[in-house]
């Protein structure tokens, strides 16, 4: 769908937080929040203390550690759906475990942003339409340090091309390159009996897309952070009987960028002329990030600021899952996030089939609150396991 570029970065900026003041939250190649999972979209996008198929790529790759075989992954979802922008996420995945030396795992995830017309600082049509895309590739691995424990790790390049070639308010634009890496650690316990369940006990942790910053006009001062993010989880699995189980999970949430905005006295006349924006480095972020932000909820300038602490900031997403003799599954789950952080609120539902070597999964989402941007969004997953 042909659209300005005003109004396809509007649409992607919903996944993020709301505009600050002293202190801004925001980030690009946001694309890479997206959870790719439509197993774990179906659970309140939770997963990284279970981790225990090829999609331990994206949630966390020390799950790699535990897992036999050759497994493939597809995952396809029409994006924002309620603004018809025809944006698309669509994203492939393979693991392949090398016996005692572990298992490697590889993604590929694209974003398609369409077709826009370019317009200057005034509106008006500059030059011809432009397809604007996101793309990341990544190499994983895995290994079981014991029975209970796995550490793991991911590196990641990431090209993002959203006007090549338009030139703004004297800026020309071209795709913007980074690198990140992913570090992940999760731990099982032996199973044990509980209330007559075998039950097995879960935790996960992981680093996500800790790297460099990224520049679409190579201009400097006009650094922008990736979306670093801290991932924390807790789950269990209770075996009923033989043929029943049942999955709990719960994820914690919390990005590691860091973005001050401040005005500042340009020519020495007393005024506060001017914006200058500093992006904190990936290692100083991650402490910076858990200061309080102030946020201007209304954009009104300023008028009526919020402020936002460390514990505001953080993401909770969590969900049940239910395995008749691990053929079929149905899934329900939740997602919050403070009003004055995205507030993104919604409830996911999701089924899942395995017969032979092929697995099937999707999942919906149901937003909660008015006008949600990700209502009606579907996710569907295919999975094709080898020599498990």
């Amino acid at each position: 769908m042909t659209r300005s570029l005003r109004t396809g970065l509007a649409a992607l900026s919903l996944l993020a937080a709301p505009a600050a003041l002293a202190q801004v939250g925001g980030a690009s190649v946001l694309f890479l929040q997206i959870e790719p999972d439509s197993r774990a979209g179906g659970m309140g996008n939770a997963g990284v203390a279970l981790a225990d198929n090829a999609n331990a790529v994206f949630w966390n790759p020390a799950g790699l550690g535990f897992q036999q075989g050759t497994e493939f992954g597809l995952t396809y979802s029409k994006w924002l759906p309620q603004f018809d922008a025809g944006l698309s996420f669509q994203y492939g995945v393979v693991k392949y475990n090398m016996g005692k030396l572990g298992t490697l795992g590889a993604h590929i995830t694209y974003f398609d942003l369409g077709k826009f017309q370019p317009t200057d600082e005034n509106g008006t049509n500059i030059g011809d339409e432009i397809q604007s895309r996101d793309l990341a590739v990544g190499l994983s691995y895995g290994k079981e340090l014991s029975n209970n424990l796995a550490l793991g790790g991911a590196v990641r390049y990431i090209n993002s091309d959203l006007a090549s070639g338009t030139t703004v308010g004297g800026q020309t634009y071209k795709p913007g390159t980074a690198f990140a890496v992913d570090l992940g650690a999760i731990y099982r316990s032996k199973p044990f009996d509980m209330g007559g369940m075998n039950t097995t006990f879960r935790a996960g942790a992981n680093l996500a897309n800790f790297g460099s910053t990224i520049n679409y006009t190579g201009q400097a001062g006009s650094d922008n952070p990736i979306p670093t993010n801290l991932r924390f989880g807790l789950g269990a699995t209770f075996d009923l009987d033989e043929f029943n189980r049942v999955n709990a999970l719960v994820d914690f949430n919390k990005q590691l960028y860091h973005v001050t905005s401040d005005s500042v006295d340009s020519d020495g006349n007393g005024s506060l002329d001017q914006r200058v924006t500093t992006v904190d480095s990936p290692f100083k972020a991650l402490f910076s990030s858990w200061k309080t932000l102030t946020v201007d909820i209304d954009g009104d300038g300023a008028q009526t600021p919020e402020q936002v602490s460390a514990l505001q900031q953080i993401t909770i997403g969590g969900g049940l899952e239910y395995w008749y003799n691990q053929l079929f599954a149905m899934r329900v789950g939740g997602f919050y996030e403070n009003p004055y952080n995205g507030n993104r609120k919604f409830l996911t539902l999701g089924a899942g089939l395995r017969y032979n070597i092929v697995g099937a999964d999707f999942s919906y989402i149901y937003g909660l609150g008015t006008d949600s941007p990700l209502d009606r969004t579907l996710r569907f997953s295919l999975l094709i396991a080898l020599n498990r």
